[in-house]
């Protein structure tokens, strides 16, 4: 006498279904999140940094740097967001 797990498993599509949820699933758990990582912060002296990565700093805490800003604009603008080292 089959038991209502054996009709639902006689079913492809439900069988493909639950497959592709469990593979999913475990896509999930492997590769979920930071797949792609963001860059680090810059290290150092912000006069140092290159242009793009004065624009990266800022837009990472939004701050929403323009393209039009010039290199000055962008350093005053960090120098001003940057925190105050503790000894």
């Amino acid at each position: 006498m089959p038991t209502p797990l054996d009709n639902a498993l006689k079913s492809r599509n439900a069988f493909l279904a639950f497959s592709g949820l469990v593979t999913g699933v475990a896509l999930w758990a492997i590769w979920g999140g930071d797949m792609f990582p963001a860059e680090a912060d810059p290290r150092g002296d912000p006069s140092t940094w290159p242009r793009e990565e004065m624009r990266r700093w800022l837009a990472s805490r939004n701050l929403h740097p323009a393209e039009t800003d010039s290199r000055e604009e962008l350093l005053e603008r960090i120098r001003a967001n940057l925190r105050i080292p503790r000894q």
